[in-house]
């Protein structure tokens, strides 16, 4: 029994040992086939990013987006020599195409020659120039000289009241030659100044309706057939931190501006106050946004004589856009909007439907929300990173519906 004994534990003692060699054998092989895996899967995970290392290309805008992109580099920071030039000759101009010529002389520092002309011969030239001063361009400088021309400006009469068959046209000309300069002492932080001397000059009116002499005086229209030539000063504070005044779908702006024109002659000199807040307020990573703003354009003194084409008004593609240009004008005036924003492209376009309200009263204390004109509408606006190319809307107000082409922001 003893030696059958010893024999079986030997047999056990060596059955245990293989089985453990077996599994450590199992093991290395497991480990070793393990550690294959995952070097073959490294490799493949390795070509496979290697492969579309290679195949990487920068994103490419769509044509429509380049052609938006090449517009806005054209009029907003495009390099020296002839260039496409947009804009407004005077509210309510129509259409307007223009050339100009500009040469950078340092960084950021420029001078320029535009013409522009609409489709109901208004004209304007100007000459002018800007550069960053000082303090890594945080201060700003610019010099201007020109010259408009507006043959048909609509005068409604002064007040609510005035119905569209109220209309006369004026002719006004203005020569210009000024001096600006903002300062940004914070990021959002703007200061800025300007001081110009301004010539006006009034004419009977040219197009369809009747001269403006022939249906008011110097009673019903103040100033009439006056040629005031001004300086004015004007100063405007603000906080602004929105993306680009050309265009933007988040941030802010809130600035008070305050002007005086002084008469040559001392006999329409007046002062005025504007209060302006815009806020754009982005949803869903802006693929919606709304946006507000509100104005408040008051003249300080009541027994100022103001001639009435400075009078504040309302009624153009940036105020009451169902309204002709210049459709409600007096001392005071009110306006609010409000648009909800589609950005079906980030890169070129945006749909809005927009509200706008707004009035304009001879007395500041009748500055409220009673008795707003009002209009509501449907625009499409197609832009660059920065700057609008080109705003076409469509606006329904108590005067019918209303077109506008623009190459602005409405705010």
């Amino acid at each position: 029994m003893g030696f059958a004994t010893a024999r079986r534990d030997r047999w056990t003692r060596t059955v245990r040992a293989a089985a453990t060699c077996l599994l450590a054998a199992v093991s290395c092989v497991m480990a070793a086939s393990t550690a294959a895996a995952q070097e073959t899967r490294a490799a493949q995970i390795a070509a496979r990013q290697a492969e579309k290392a290679a195949a990487l290309e920068p994103y490419q805008p769509t044509r429509f987006e380049a052609i938006m992109n090449s517009l806005e580099q054209n009029f907003a920071s495009p390099p020296s020599g002839v260039y496409p030039a947009f804009g407004s000759v005077y509210s309510g101009g129509g259409l307007t195409l223009g050339a100009g010529y500009r040469q950078f002389f340092g960084r950021k520092s420029v001078w320029s020659l535009t013409g522009l002309y609409s489709i109901k011969n208004y004209k304007r030239v100007e000459l002018g120039t800007h550069t960053p001063w000082n303090f890594d361009g945080r201060v700003t400088f610019g010099l201007r000289a020109g010259w408009l021309d507006a043959p048909q400006v609509g005068f409604y009469g002064i007040g609510m009241a005035s119905e569209v068959d109220d209309r006369a046209n004026f002719r006004l000309s203005q020569g210009y030659a000024g001096a600006g300069a903002s300062f940004e002492p914070t990021r959002w932080s703007r200061l800025s100044a300007d001081v110009a001397y301004e010539d006006y000059r009034t004419e009977a009116g040219r197009g369809r309706a009747p001269s403006i002499e022939t249906r008011y005086t110097a009673i019903t229209a103040p100033g009439l057939s006056a040629d005031p030539k001004y300086i004015r000063a004007q100063g405007t504070a603000a906080i602004d931190w929105r993306t680009s005044p050309g265009y933007s779908r988040r941030g802010g702006y809130y600035g008070v501006t305050l002007r005086n024109y002084a008469d040559v002659d001392d006999t329409y000199s007046f002062g005025q106050v504007e209060g302006e807040v815009i806020q754009h307020v982005p949803i869903l990573r802006e693929h919606w946004v709304i946006s507000v703003r509100g104005r408040v354009q008051t003249t300080i003194d009541d027994e100022d004589d103001v001639p009435h084409f400075l009078l504040p008004s309302l009624g153009s593609g940036r105020t009451l856009r169902g309204y002709s240009t210049g459709r409600f004008r007096d001392r005071h005036s009110l306006l609010t909007s409000a648009e909800f924003r589609w950005i079906p492209s980030r890169l070129a376009l945006d749909m809005a439907f927009f509200y706008d309200a707004g009035k304009v009263t001879r007395r500041r204390e009748d500055l409220d929300f009673n008795g707003l004109e009002s209009n509501w509408g449907i625009g499409a606006r197609f832009h660059g990173p920065t700057a609008t190319v080109l705003r076409i809307e469509a606006a329904r107000g108590s005067d019918g519906w209303h077109l506008v082409f623009a190459t602005s922001a409405a705010f």
